[in-house]
């Protein structure tokens, strides 16, 4: 991980970046909406944030802006926000995987250059950044940050100088961005949002009296009272002026790719009020688990699930089978980010502090414990150590994605093969392991019942991926 530290969830998955930009027209301040909208987004990232802004009215070369390790209600204290004024600007949540989690990695990147001044925000990872990043050194470039958001700011600030409008150089070095990108731009009068032609990464559009909002998840709209218009199109360059808004449908046009959303945003990452390209992330979570049920039937007294996100599959699960639905856990909601010393001892500690038994729903019952994934299989198998010491007689572990055998190239906090449980066991032996009575994964080919009819991307459990990534590094600094 990117710390020496490692977090009481260490054999969970983690998404990288959340992004949020908004444009009022009327010239109010727009801080404390950015604030708010992040901390909807504070599921996506937890290690560090920040905010950009301008006024549309003042000088073209004046971002006011702030960013810090921490959680975004940490960072943004009142006195900050009331230095932030402007009425447009961007802001960003991140969790990082490799290298230091310092601060000058942390978003939105500002820069100043010829034309003026660029902020931006990323969520994704791009599997062509070493060719991207060795092509701004040969000409000179210095670079202050370790993360791929740098590489494509300095190529946007590069193509400025040679085109009429900020939107065609967001578009000509687009062209040639190569992996998963949701972007949020900001110059002094103009609001860009960009969406990788693969739609691996989500970004949606909403509206509130005259704002304009851009942000990962629907969920950040609803936080500051916005209507939710529309998802950005894969492959779309959508961008809001102080008169207008417009779209450039050039790079999906281009596109001769398949389309492929990463099937995470509705099994892990999404929050569950949020609605993706169509989809309510509960509903999908809900049949998700009622696959589970009619893959892997089994007699037992209670369906139960590992907060926060295998509850809603639980509830499929149950709903599926009839058989009822009970919480197993009570989830200490005030530990906040807990970063512990990796030893087996404390991290076992550790998850005990996290979630505690409810002895009387377990004590004499046959379970069905349904979580999302099991990446290095530590926190399952504590789980259920802890259910048995609770008095649970049986439970059957049901898992709603199937076993991770490969790395995930595009923004997903995946292991090397190395470390995933899956790559040197089966899944019978990976049973035993962790203690379960029985073990029953998603079956791939179930996943798209998830979403009917939506592209999706299974690369991580079956290595088809959307695109070449033979010159990818999954360790690579993301976002």
């Amino acid at each position: 991980m990117a710390m020496n530290d490692v977090s009481i969830y260490d054999s969970g998955l983690r998404e990288e970046c959340g992004v949020f930009g908004i444009y009022n027209r009327d010239g109010d301040n727009v801080s404390r909406s950015i604030y708010y909208g992040l901390s909807a987004l504070q599921h996506r990232g937890q290690e560090s944030c920040g905010i950009a802004v301008f006024d549309t009215n003042g000088p073209k070369r004046q971002a006011a802006f702030h960013k810090s390790l921490g959680l975004v209600n940490e960072v943004f204290k009142p006195e900050i926000l009331d230095s932030l004024n402007g009425n447009i600007g961007v802001g960003h949540v991140r969790y990082s995987t490799t290298g230091a989690v310092t601060q000058e990695n942390a978003q939105p990147l500002v820069l100043n250059y010829m034309k003026g001044t660029l902020a931006l925000a990323h969520n994704g990872n791009l599997v062509n950044m070493a060719e991207l990043r060795h092509e701004l050194e040969y000409t000179g470039a210095i670079f202050h940050t370790t993360i791929d958001s740098e590489v494509i700011a300095y190529h946007i600030a590069r193509s400025r100088v040679h085109t009429p409008s900020v939107e065609e150089a967001v578009y000509e070095s687009a062209k040639k961005l190569k992996g998963a990108y949701s972007l949020v731009i900001m110059s002094p009068r103009k609001l860009i949002g960009v969406r990788d032609p693969w739609g691996l990464k989500p970004l949606c559009l909403g509206k509130r009296g005259n704002s304009y909002i851009l942000a990962s998840e629907s969920c950040a709209l609803t936080a500051i009272d916005a209507e939710f218009i529309r998802d950005i199109e894969p492959g779309e360059i959508i961008t809001i002026t102080p008169t207008e808004i417009y779209s450039d449908y050039r790079l999906s046009k281009q596109h001769t790719g398949r389309q492929a959303r990463c099937i995470f945003e509705y099994i892990y990452f999404a929050r569950l009020d949020s609605k993706i390209d169509g989809f309510n992330v509960y509903d999908a979570r809900i049949r998700a688990g009622s696959a589970l049920a009619r893959s892997y039937p089994v007699d037992a007294d209670l369906v139960v699930g590992v907060p926060d996100s295998g509850l809603c599959a639980a509830q499929g699960y149950a709903l599926e089978s009839g058989i009822p639905f009970a919480l197993a856990f009570h989830k200490n909601s005030y530990m906040g980010r807990t970063f512990i010393k990796p030893t087996q001892q404390e991290r076992e500690s550790a998850v005990k502090i996290k979630l505690s038994i409810l002895e009387s729903v377990v004590k004499d019952k046959r379970l069905i414990l349904v979580d999302d994934s099991i990446v290095r299989g530590t926190t399952i198998k504590n789980l259920i150590t802890m259910l048995k010491q609770a008095g649970a007689l049986e439970v059957h572990v049901r898992i709603s994605s199937p076993p991770f055998l490969y790395p995930c190239y595009f923004g997903t906090d995946v292991p090397s093969n190395q470390q995933l449980i899956a790559s040197s066991m089966t899944p019978e032996e990976i049973c035993a392991d962790i203690g379960a009575d029985s073990l029953g994964y998603m079956k791939i080919e179930h996943l798209q019942a998830m979403v009917p009819n939506l592209p999706i991307c299974t690369a991580c459990f079956n290595a088809d991926y959307p695109m070449d990534v033979s010159d990818a590094n999954p360790s690579e600094e993301k976002c």
